[in-house]
Protein backbone atom coordinates (compact mmCIF):
# COMPACT_ATOMS: atom_id res chain seq x y z
CA UNK A 1 0.00 0.00 0.00
CA UNK A 2 1.51 3.44 -0.96
CA UNK A 3 1.24 6.55 1.13
CA UNK A 4 -1.15 8.13 -0.52
CA UNK A 5 -3.65 5.58 0.43
CA UNK A 6 -2.71 4.12 3.35
CA UNK A 7 -5.25 5.58 6.13
CA UNK A 8 -2.66 4.30 9.17
CA UNK A 9 -0.59 6.81 8.02
CA UNK A 10 -3.45 9.68 8.48
CA UNK A 11 -3.81 7.93 11.72
CA UNK A 12 -0.10 7.97 12.87
CA UNK A 13 0.72 11.34 11.74
CA UNK A 14 -2.28 13.00 13.39
CA UNK A 15 -1.32 11.16 16.78
CA UNK A 16 1.89 12.72 16.55
CA UNK A 17 0.84 15.82 15.70
CA UNK A 18 -1.00 15.94 18.62
CA UNK A 19 1.70 14.69 20.92
CA UNK A 20 4.08 17.70 19.30
CA UNK A 21 1.83 20.24 20.90
CA UNK A 22 -1.16 20.36 18.46
CA UNK A 23 -4.34 20.70 19.82
CA UNK A 24 -6.96 19.12 18.77
CA UNK A 25 -9.88 21.67 17.55
CA UNK A 26 -11.68 23.76 19.14
CA UNK A 27 -15.16 24.94 19.08
CA UNK A 28 -15.94 26.18 15.12
CA UNK A 29 -13.22 23.55 14.32
CA UNK A 30 -13.71 20.44 12.20
CA UNK A 31 -11.74 18.34 10.91
CA UNK A 32 -12.30 17.11 7.65
CA UNK A 33 -11.04 14.31 5.44
CA UNK A 34 -7.80 15.77 4.47
CA UNK A 35 -6.92 17.95 7.33
CA UNK A 36 -5.05 15.06 9.25
CA UNK A 37 -1.54 14.73 10.38
CA UNK A 38 -0.41 17.92 11.22
CA UNK A 39 2.72 19.67 9.73
CA UNK A 40 5.70 20.86 11.09
CA UNK A 41 8.27 18.30 9.58
CA UNK A 42 9.24 20.82 6.96
CA UNK A 43 9.59 24.07 8.39
CA UNK A 44 11.91 25.06 6.42
CA UNK A 45 10.35 24.85 3.20
CA UNK A 46 8.81 28.01 1.82
CA UNK A 47 5.78 28.13 -0.70
CA UNK A 48 7.33 26.61 -3.66
CA UNK A 49 8.86 24.02 -2.06
CA UNK A 50 12.30 25.47 -1.56
CA UNK A 51 14.16 26.16 2.08
CA UNK A 52 14.38 29.58 2.99
CA UNK A 53 10.84 30.19 2.66
CA UNK A 54 8.20 31.31 5.14
CA UNK A 55 9.19 29.18 8.11
CA UNK A 56 12.79 29.35 7.97
CA UNK A 57 13.05 32.90 9.23
CA UNK A 58 11.59 34.70 11.96
CA UNK A 59 13.09 33.61 15.81
CA UNK A 60 14.10 29.74 14.57
CA UNK A 61 12.45 26.73 14.51
CA UNK A 62 9.56 27.43 16.85
CA UNK A 63 8.27 30.43 14.86
CA UNK A 64 8.16 28.53 11.84
CA UNK A 65 6.47 25.66 13.82
CA UNK A 66 3.85 28.13 15.45
CA UNK A 67 3.30 29.33 11.78
CA UNK A 68 2.60 26.06 10.76
CA UNK A 69 -0.03 24.87 13.46
CA UNK A 70 -1.79 28.53 12.75
CA UNK A 71 -2.07 27.36 8.98
CA UNK A 72 -3.13 23.63 10.08
CA UNK A 73 -5.83 25.17 12.31
CA UNK A 74 -6.66 27.11 9.37
CA UNK A 75 -7.31 24.25 6.72
CA UNK A 76 -9.36 22.34 9.77
CA UNK A 77 -11.43 25.18 10.75
CA UNK A 78 -15.24 25.23 9.25
CA UNK A 79 -14.78 29.62 8.75
CA UNK A 80 -12.67 31.81 9.38
CA UNK A 81 -11.71 32.40 12.73
CA UNK A 82 -10.55 35.25 15.12
CA UNK A 83 -6.98 36.09 16.17
CA UNK A 84 -7.74 35.19 19.82
CA UNK A 85 -9.50 31.87 18.36
CA UNK A 86 -6.41 31.10 16.58
CA UNK A 87 -4.19 31.93 19.44
CA UNK A 88 -6.22 29.51 21.78
CA UNK A 89 -5.99 26.59 19.24
CA UNK A 90 -2.30 26.93 18.88
CA UNK A 91 -1.37 27.61 22.61
CA UNK A 92 -0.08 30.91 22.10
CA UNK A 93 -1.04 34.45 23.70
CA UNK A 94 -3.40 37.20 21.70
CA UNK A 95 -0.27 38.96 21.31
CA UNK A 96 1.54 36.35 19.47
CA UNK A 97 -0.64 34.92 17.61
CA UNK A 98 -1.30 38.43 16.61
CA UNK A 99 2.06 38.68 15.49
CA UNK A 100 2.03 35.52 13.32
CA UNK A 101 -0.79 36.40 11.82
CA UNK A 102 0.89 39.67 10.71
CA UNK A 103 3.40 37.90 9.25
CA UNK A 104 1.37 34.96 7.62
CA UNK A 105 -0.74 38.38 5.67
CA UNK A 106 2.55 39.64 4.78
CA UNK A 107 3.95 36.53 2.91
CA UNK A 108 0.50 36.04 1.58
CA UNK A 109 -1.04 33.16 3.02
CA UNK A 110 -3.41 34.61 4.83
CA UNK A 111 -5.64 37.39 4.92
CA UNK A 112 -8.09 39.02 7.25
CA UNK A 113 -12.05 39.33 6.52
CA UNK A 114 -14.57 41.32 8.05
CA UNK A 115 -16.88 38.93 10.67
CA UNK A 116 -19.99 39.68 8.97
CA UNK A 117 -21.63 39.00 12.64
CA UNK A 118 -19.62 42.19 14.65
CA UNK A 119 -18.08 44.51 11.92
CA UNK A 120 -15.62 45.64 14.63
CA UNK A 121 -13.60 42.02 14.64
CA UNK A 122 -11.78 40.77 11.85
CA UNK A 123 -11.67 37.04 10.70
CA UNK A 124 -8.61 35.21 9.12
CA UNK A 125 -8.98 33.09 6.30
CA UNK A 126 -6.37 30.97 4.05
CA UNK A 127 -5.18 32.32 0.87
CA UNK A 128 -5.64 29.76 -2.04
CA UNK A 129 -1.38 30.33 -1.69
CA UNK A 130 -2.03 29.52 1.51
CA UNK A 131 -3.90 26.35 1.64
CA UNK A 132 -1.29 25.18 -1.28
CA UNK A 133 1.66 25.59 1.07
CA UNK A 134 -0.06 23.54 3.69
CA UNK A 135 -1.16 20.93 1.42
CA UNK A 136 2.12 20.65 -0.07
CA UNK A 137 3.84 20.42 3.29
CA UNK A 138 1.41 17.66 4.29
CA UNK A 139 2.08 15.64 1.23
CA UNK A 140 5.99 16.16 2.25
CA UNK A 141 4.89 14.71 5.45
CA UNK A 142 2.86 11.74 4.49
CA UNK A 143 5.93 10.93 2.18
CA UNK A 144 8.41 10.94 4.51
CA UNK A 145 5.92 8.84 7.08
CA UNK A 146 5.10 6.33 4.88
CA UNK A 147 9.06 5.89 3.55
CA UNK A 148 9.85 5.99 7.42
CA UNK A 149 6.91 2.97 7.81
CA UNK A 150 8.29 0.80 5.00
CA UNK A 151 9.86 -1.73 6.99
CA UNK A 152 6.17 -2.39 9.00
CA UNK A 153 4.29 -4.77 8.49
CA UNK A 154 0.25 -3.75 8.46
CA UNK A 155 -0.63 -5.41 11.70
CA UNK A 156 2.81 -3.48 13.09
CA UNK A 157 1.01 -0.03 11.45
CA UNK A 158 -2.05 -0.66 12.74
CA UNK A 159 -1.09 -1.21 15.83
CA UNK A 160 1.70 1.63 16.19
CA UNK A 161 -1.31 4.00 14.83
CA UNK A 162 -3.53 2.26 17.70
CA UNK A 163 -0.75 2.86 20.73
CA UNK A 164 -0.02 6.57 19.43
CA UNK A 165 -3.42 7.60 19.27
CA UNK A 166 -4.15 6.14 22.97
CA UNK A 167 -0.94 7.65 23.94
CA UNK A 168 -2.43 11.51 22.20
CA UNK A 169 -5.74 10.73 23.53
CA UNK A 170 -4.45 10.06 27.13
CA UNK A 171 -1.70 13.09 26.93
CA UNK A 172 -2.53 15.73 29.87
CA UNK A 173 -3.80 18.82 28.44
CA UNK A 174 -2.96 22.47 29.88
Amino acid sequence: MTAADDPQIDAIADALGRLRGLRRPGPGIERGPHTHGGFGAHAGHGPHGHRGGPFAEGRGRMAGLARLRMLEVLVAASHPLTVSEIGEAIGVDQPRASRLVQQAVDLGLVRREADPDDARRTRIALTDEGRRFAQSVRGERRAALGSALDGFTDDERSELARLLTKLADAWPRP
